[in-house]
């Protein structure tokens, strides 16, 4: 019964409430339409962009980055002196880098050796190819060359940053792999 008596009150009301939307309200609207012709918009203009003007690169004029001697030079500086760390990376940087450089020396894998003229060469696997090694070569990332090949493995002197950052040399080894069955 109660919601009943509020349906009956709902729709009296409603009808109250929507007559004051009615046309009536002239005044109402010419104010509006005065206040919206009285707002001007503000907008401050913005700069004009600054002209870019590209500058040419010319060789003549600057020093090449990637030189060598740029690298001693900034690693004799970083070092505090130009002892004997230098003295070992500045030949190794100053030579052309051979093929098996490339590469790190875990991906790498000693499948044998053999003699040639008198001379040992090992045979050494990168990525499905087979690479002839003799002493003197040069494998690895870090300058590593071949000291000795015996049958067991390849031993070779790597030239490594310590943990101060002075180049030190250290012994490594590629050693013969087991043929899996």
């Amino acid at each position: 019964m109660r919601t009943r008596l509020i349906g009956l009150l709902s729709v009296p009301l409603a009808a109250v409430l929507l007559g004051g939307c009615t046309p009536g309200h002239e005044d109402l609207r010419e104010w509006m339409a005065q206040q919206q012709r009285q707002m001007v918009p503000k907008v401050t203009p913005i700069s004009e962009p600054k002209q870019f003007v590209p500058l040419a690169y010319t060789q003549s004029d600057a020093a090449d980055p990637f030189s060598a001697e740029r690298l001693t030079q900034a690693l004799r500086r970083e070092s505090g002196v130009g002892g004997s760390g230098a003295a070992l990376i500045a030949p190794e940087l100053n030579r052309r880098k051979e093929p098996l450089e490339a590469y790190p020396l875990d991906v790498m894998a000693m499948l044998g050796s053999l003699d040639r003229g008198g001379q040992r060469v090992a045979l050494v696997r990168v990525d499905k190819l087979l690479y002839q090694v003799r002493v003197g070569d040069y494998l690895g990332q870090n300058y590593g060359k071949v000291m000795q090949i015996s049958e067991a493995g390849v031993g070779l002197r790597e030239i490594v940053q310590d943990a101060a950052g002075e180049w030190i040399e250290r012994n490594a080894e590629l050693q013969l792999q087991e043929k899996k069955q």
